[in-house]
């Protein structure tokens, strides 16, 4: 069994509470907030019958790793996900979504994309190991509970997954702010790996050679591009409302 781990903050402790109560261990929370949210997280931590510890803001920023945990941080059992990518992209019965993400290595800018692959509906967030951050406190937080729903999956060598994907008759399409097509131009209906880098130095070379077509969003203003995690939301979102 995998070692527990630590999750803070009402979203992303709240969701695990409602999804898998029996997964949470123990409980710590700051007994000087009495507000009406931390009452109602109470409740429910009560009602699931976890174990609730009285803690003070200094012994929860060093549970949590971070002074962000709004006075609630839970030690958690890691949650079964699928065993692979090949065993997730078996079990689907319906066209795949994926979110690929190379060079993310900002906690917060995977966390925010993993919240938006949740709400657009994706299947997968998959990123290289060794361009890549991987799931910690922080990126479980801004994530709001996404990391336990969404399969993350870190790969030895991008290049060569995004080859067995198109193996899968699945489409790769990366962005790029100097691609002729836009992505309202694009055919996202069937079944496709959006590929983005991160914010400034975009994707590697070889990650663009990779993919199948280049694609840009269109840009109105005066700024150049955009932050990975609002621009994963504008490309999921569209494959999102192309398929109906």
């Amino acid at each position: 069994m995998s070692a527990p781990k630590v999750l803070f903050g009402f979203h992303a402790v709240g969701v695990r509470l409602k999804t898998a109560p029996q997964s949470v261990i123990e409980i710590y929370y700051e007994p000087t907030r009495r507000d009406a949210r931390m009452r109602q997280f109470l409740d429910r931590a009560r009602e699931a019958s976890v174990r609730l510890i009285e803690a003070d803001g200094l012994r929860l920023a060093k549970l949590a790793g971070s002074h962000g945990h709004q006075g609630v941080a839970a030690r958690v059992q890691a949650l079964p996900q699928a065993h692979s990518l090949d065993d997730l992209l078996d079990s689907l019965t319906v066209p795949p979504l994926l979110l690929v993400l190379d060079g993310v290595t900002d906690p917060h800018n995977l966390g925010a994309c993993l919240r938006v692959a949740d709400g657009a509906g994706a299947h997968a967030v998959i990123a290289p190991k060794d361009h890549a951050v991987g799931i910690n406190a922080t990126v479980a937080k801004v994530a709001s509970g996404a990391a336990e729903t969404v399969p993350y999956f870190m790969v030895t060598n991008l290049a060569r997954t995004l080859g067995e994907l198109k193996e899968r008759n699945i489409w790769c399409v990366g962005t790029s702010d100097d691609a002729p097509k836009t992505l309202y131009q694009a055919d996202l209906k069937g079944p496709t790996a959006l590929v983005l880098g991160a914010e400034g130095e975009g994707m590697r070379q070889l990650t663009r050679k990779t993919c199948d077509e280049l694609i840009s969003i269109p840009m109105q203003g005066a700024v150049e591009s955009l932050n990975v995690s609002v621009a994963s939301g504008v490309c999921l979102y569209e494959a999102r409302r192309q398929r109906g």
